[in-house]
């Protein structure tokens, strides 16, 4: 996939493309059904599948109190891309003057003036131009001046046991994580959520009790809620299974936030190390034990969790699948 930094970068413009435009946090589920739709369209008229996407978050710009916290890092969100069927993806830089563009101008001005597309493509929520007054209906009418076609995508849909069907959206696997309910949030993703960061040192409690752990270090992603997980830590070309604990290790009266992780049948200094942390499910709840002694007994369980694997009455109220409607 070809990647292009600021919008200045398409000189000359692009001509006959399939474009599609969005933020694309997280590449879910969704986004995914847009670029295979994208490229369905793509494949009939000969043109390149391209993205139009943003950095930073525009809301960062516009409204940085209201900015939400990322699913996907930038190189992350790149690689998804180019792994749902981007052929060429332009980074925008999120500023004003671009922000500021009313919805007619941004389709003027912006995609018809430097992509040229045939056709575009878009999920049913889609909202661009200042304050996002722009929608898929007024997109239509604009672009078919220019002669191009908009399609809008169905939308997907989580499909819940209790009977609840939740439209998958980044705003929406914000919330799962949120909650901790990272199962219904990977069905959403289509993969594990993953954190990123650095291995950086911590108070060693860990390793006194039998349990050394790798605390890692993130900025702009979104931890999950607080809680013990089952998952996987990505180190290089090796994965290892790993019990997982976002808390402020409460059995010593912590006040501060820690992601850590317990690598089994693992053995090494990972300091400095950057590590990638996948969530499959939720194990437990935080809570202070009595002692030490009975904290260990509780993490020998969730070992034994993590290794037998997903367990169907720990992990039903988290479960889902997704569906196109």
């Amino acid at each position: 996939m070809k990647v292009l930094h600021g919008l200045e970068a398409l000189d000359p413009p692009l001509a006959q493309s399939v474009l599609t435009v969005g933020n694309f946090d997280g590449v879910h589920r969704a986004h995914q059904q847009i670029l295979a739709q994208t490229g369905l369209t793509a494949a009939n008229t000969g043109g390149p599948v391209v993205v139009l996407t943003f950095e930073p978050h525009p809301l960062t710009v516009v409204a940085p109190s209201k900015a939400p916290r990322l699913l996907t890092l930038p190189d992350e969100k790149l690689r998804h891309l180019a792994e749902a069927g981007a052929d060429i993806t332009v980074v925008a830089k999120s500023e004003p003057a671009l922000l500021g563009l009313t919805a007619e101008q941004f389709v003027e001005q912006v995609i018809v003036r430097r992509f040229h597309p045939t056709h575009i493509v878009e999920g049913p929520s889609f909202g661009f131009g200042r304050g996002r007054k722009g929608t898929p209906e007024l997109l239509k009418r604009v672009a078919a001046g220019f002669n191009c076609e908009v399609h809008i995508v169905e939308p997907v849909t989580l499909q819940i046991e209790e009977g609840e069907t939740l439209m998958i959206s980044s705003s929406l696997i914000r919330r799962l994580l949120t909650e901790g309910k990272v199962r219904r949030a990977g069905l959403c993703l289509g993969r594990a959520y993953t954190l990123i960061g650095q291995v950086v040192e911590g108070v060693r409690r860990g390793r006194t009790i039998g349990f050394p752990t790798v605390n890692i270090a993130v900025s702009e992603q979104l931890v999950p809620g607080e809680g013990v997980y089952a998952g996987r830590v990505a180190l290089h070309s090796d994965t290892y299974l790993a019990a997982i604990s976002i808390g402020t290790a409460p059995t010593f009266g912590g006040t501060r936030q820690q992601i850590e992780a317990h690598l089994l049948d693992f053995d090494g200094d990972l300091y400095g190390e950057r590590i990638q942390i996948g969530f499959e499910r939720r194990l437990r709840e935080q809570r202070a034990f009595d002692s030490a002694e009975a904290l260990a007994e509780q993490l020998h369980r969730d070992v034994e969790a993590v290794r037998r694997g997903p367990d169907q009455s720990q992990s039903q109220g988290d479960a889902g699948k997704a569906q196109t409607q």
